[in-house]
Parts: structure tokens; sequence; C-alpha cells
């Protein structure tokens, strides 16, 4: 077993700014769409050369805010230009399969806005379509494109934590009436939007789970309020996840193993602190970085651009088949909670 280290890795993060520069399409004008392309603008020489909505107006306003070169009232039209290489599509997460479908049988690369599907068999369709086309994909799960994951990602490699036997991971916001978030037509509740993180972490770390246990609680607009879940892998190792739309909560996280702890300050999911702490005490080490919240989304563009320039399919960072896994476990905690969304058959 490796020694408690003398200090905490630096992140191999390559700087934004030198990923080759690509032109990108984006589908969908909402919240995360405008984050994306500003925060891409200020950090990478990718260029926008169009943006879509069904709505033309919404298109055009969007276009004219953050200097796009080019508007279009069709997603169709959006993907036929011949001057997009990758389109981001940023639309509710119902219509996400279909973008996704529309683009690649466009002969477009793409990235997908978290969840990438709405349940295990979308996400597995995008990525099996992605493949026999050639074609990029990939999760817009912007954590783990961030400089702090990647520091995570060296000390899990390092196995200075031990055996993982626990993960704790929490993420809760509370909503207003009115938000897309309450409406069960565009598949509601926080399971999708925000329960992704802590179930992605609890994925990524454990693997599948075996075994997925869950108690949910219903909100009177008709969606799902909060869930609590158990997800244990083949050895017993357990990971306790929460996510609600009822209150703001921590959203911090926690991978806990037998030689050392690694805490997640909240938001865990975001730009920020990590802090190792050896097992029975001992002075901690800190890395932290900028809270900069989604300004960081750039990060995920960057690494489609190299990856696409350098002929990958997917980036190692978030291989589309933990996105199914990730997806999968949510399918699990829905069916054990009795959660349904209208656009899904279970």
């Amino acid at each position: 077993m490796p020694a408690f280290p003398a200090a905490l890795p630096a992140p191999r993060t390559p700087d934004p700014m030198a990923a080759p520069a690509l032109r990108w399409g984006v589908l969908g004008t909402g919240w995360i769409a405008e984050r994306f392309v500003a925060s891409v603008r200020r950090h990478t020489r990718q260029r926008f050369t169009a943006v879509a909505s069904r709505d033309a107006s919404r298109a055009k306003e969007f276009a004219d805010r953050h200097g796009v070169a080019r508007c279009h009232g069709s997603y169709e039209d959006l993907v036929a230009a011949p001057d997009v290489d990758v389109v981001y599509v940023a639309t509710e997460h119902t219509s996400h399969l279909a973008c996704a479908r529309l683009a690649l049988e466009g002969g477009k690369h793409v990235l997908v806005e978290k969840p990438i599907g709405l349940d295990a068999a979308q996400a597995a369709e995008i990525a099996g379509l992605a493949a026999r086309k050639g074609l990029y994909c990939a999760e817009a799960l912007w954590t783990f494109f961030l400089p702090k994951w990647d520091v995570v990602r060296q000390v899990l490699d390092s196995g200075v934590l031990g055996e993982i036997r626990t993960v704790l991971a929490d993420m809760g916001e509370h909503f207003d009436a009115g938000h897309r978030i309450l409406r069960p037509e565009s598949a509601g509740g926080p399971l999708l939007d925000l329960g992704t993180y802590p179930v992605s972490l609890a994925t990524w770390v454990l693997g599948a789970p075996a075994e997925v246990q869950a108690f949910g609680q219903p909100h009177p607009a008709g969606v799902n309020g909060q869930v609590s879940a158990i997800l244990h892998d083949p050895h017993g190792n357990q990971a306790v996840v929460h996510t609600t739309l009822f209150s703001d909560t921590p959203t911090t996280a926690t991978l806990a193993g037998t030689r050392a702890t690694l805490s997640l300050p909240g938001p865990f999911h975001q730009p920020g602190d990590l802090v190792l702490t050896p097992s029975g005490g001992g002075a901690p080490l800190t890395y932290t970085e900028p809270r900069t919240a989604h300004d960081a989304l750039h990060f995920e563009a960057a690494e489609t651009a190299r990856c696409i320039e350098a002929g990958l399919r997917e980036t190692p960072l978030r291989p589309l088949a933990d996105s199914v896994v990730t997806l999968r476990a949510m399918d699990a905690v829905r069916d054990r909670c009795g959660i349904t969304f209208p656009q899904v058959p279970r």
C-alpha cells in the first residue's frame, strides 16, 4: 500500500486555450446553453457558428447576445449546415435522444447535456449510433472534466484511500413553483437534474451496483420530490446518495477508504476544494481552486475538441459506458420508488 502523500497532486488538465478550435452549433437556448456558450467563449478558442431553437426569435436573440454567427428556427437546418463540426445538445432532457440522433444521423460529432438520456436504454441507443457512425459522442456531465476531478482521479488511482467502503453524496436545491423541474411532462423531479451528480460519483467509484434500495417522497406538483438510495457493490461496499428539490442541502460528498478519507465540500460537483485525511487522524492535505461555478463549463468543450482532433470517438474522462451505468442505476432507483416518466415506458 502506498504511504500517505506529502502533498496532493496537481491537476493534469491541459490549457483550454490550447485546444484546437472547432466550429460549434448549439441546439437549445435555455439556461445551460447561456452559461456554456459564455464560458467557452471566455476561456477557449472554440467558435460558435450557429444556434437553433424551435422559436426563431429566441434563436436570434441568443445569437445576438452571444455573438453567434447564424441562427436557425429549426434543429434540422443547423445540423445540415456545412460549417458545423460538433453539435452541443442543450435542450430539455426529453429531447436529448431525438436531438442526439438528429446530429449523429447528420454526420456531426455531438456533446449531449446531462443526463444523456432519460434512461439507460436511450443512453445505449445514442452510444450505439455514435459507434456505427464513427463519430465522437459524450455526455456533458461537466464535473468529470474539471481540474479538481483530475485530482480526485489521481488520488483514486494511487490507492492511498485503501479499499473504499463508503461513498456519501448529496445534492438538494429548492425550486419555486413554475420551474421546469416541477413539470411531469418534462421528466421533472430531482433525479435527472440533480441526482445525476451523486449517482454518477457512486457508480464511478464503486462501479455498477449489485443491488439498489431506494425511498422517495412525492411533490405536490405531481413529480417526485426527493429520493434517498443505497447502492452496494458485489463486496458489500456502499454508496448512500440523496437528492431533493424541497430544500437547499449541504451538497457534499465523501469517499471513505480503509486508509484515508477524501472529502469534497459543497457544492462537490463544482470547482472548489478537496481534503484528504489519513485514517485515525493526522494532518489533512487540502487542494484548493477558485470557486468559479458554471464559468468552468468550458473544460468539457476543450476536451471534446482535443478528442475529435485526435480521432477519438469518446473521452476517457466520461466514457459512454459509464453514462449507461449511471442511468441504469437511476432506472433501478425509479423502479424501487415507483417514479415514472411519461416518455419512458416501464
